[in-house]
C-alpha cells in the first residue's frame, strides 16, 4: 500500500525524490554489487529481528530489504523519497506475496516527530545522503524505544576518499550525483554514542567504504 505524505517535504528531500526517481528503473535493473556482503547483512540483521517487532526502514529504495524482513517481523513500514522506489516496491511485495510490509512515499523530515514507539529503524546506504545527518540520527534515536535497534549502513567516504567532498558539488551541478556529505566512521559513531546509542555491532567490508552498525537504545 502506498501512502500520500503528511508534511512538505524539504527542499533537499524533494531533490533528491527528482534524482532517485529519474535513476528508480535503471537502479531495479542493476544486480546487488556484493550478494555475498548483502546476505550476510541481512543474516546479521535478522539475529536481532523479533516476530512482534515494529519496523521502520527510511530510504527503502525498491524494497528488497524490506520484504527480506518481513516475514521475520510483525510489520514494516518502509518509506523513500522516490515515489517511482515506491511503486516499484510495492509491485514486488504484491509479486511475492508479502503483506505485512506498507510502502510510503516520504522522507524522514516528513514523518511524525519520534514517539519512542518503534522496536528497530533500518536506514542502509542513507546517512550520508542526508544533509543533516546528525540531526537524522538524532530524530531515529526518539523514534526508538528504550532498547530498540537501529540498522544502518553508512558510506563514511572521508576515511580513504576525503578528496570526493570536492566531487559532489559538480556532480550534483550536472545532475549525475546526489547529495553526498562526506564524513568518518568515527564520526558516525560519536553521533550515535551521543545520541543515546550503544554500537552492539560494526562490520566494513574489504571496500573500506560503507560500515555497517547494529546500535541499541540505552535504556537509562
Amino acid at each position: 500500500m502506498t501512502y500520500a505524505p503528511t508534511a512538505t517535504a524539504s527542499a533537499t528531500a524533494r531533490e533528491s525524490a527528482r534524482f532517485w526517481d529519474r535513476m528508480a528503473d535503471r537502479y531495479a535493473k542493476k544486480p546487488v554489487p556484493d550478494e555475498a556482503v548483502y546476505q550476510r547483512k541481512l543474516a546479521i540483521t535478522r539475529d536481532y529481528l523479533r516476530p512482534d517487532m515494529e519496523v521502520l526502514e527510511i530510504g527503502c529504495g525498491t524494497g528488497s530489504t524490506a520484504i527480506a524482513h518481513a516475514p521475520h517481523v510483525r510489520h514494516v513500514r518502509a518509506v523513500d523519497v522516490s515515489p517511482r522506489m515506491v511503486e516499484i516496491a510495492t509491485a514486488k511485495a504484491g509479486a511475492a506475496g508479502v503483506s505485512n510490509v506498507s510502502f510510503e512515499a516520504a522522507s524522514l523530515d516528513q514523518l511524525p516527530a519520534g514517539d519512542g514507539s518503534r522496536d528497530a529503524v533500518l536506514a542502509l546506504s542513507l546517512l550520508h545522503l542526508i544533509d543533516d545527518w546528525q540531526g537524522a540520527v538524532a530524530r531515529i534515536a526518539a523514534m526508538l524505544k528504550p532498547g530498540g535497534l537501529f540498522v544502518s549502513n553508512t558510506g563514511c567516504l572521508a576515511d580513504n576518499m576525503a578528496w570526493f567532498r570536492f566531487v559532489v558539488p559538480l556532480g550534483r551541478l550536472v545532475g549525475l550525483m546526489p547529495l553526498i556529505r562526506v564524513f568518518r566512521q568515527r564520526d558516525l559513531e560519536r553521533c550515535l554514542v551521543a545520541n543515546g546509542f550503544d554500537v552492539e555491532y560494526r562490520w566494513r567490508p574489504n571496500d573500506g567504504t560503507a560500515v555497517f552498525i547494529v546500535a541499541r537504545k540505552r535504556t537509562a
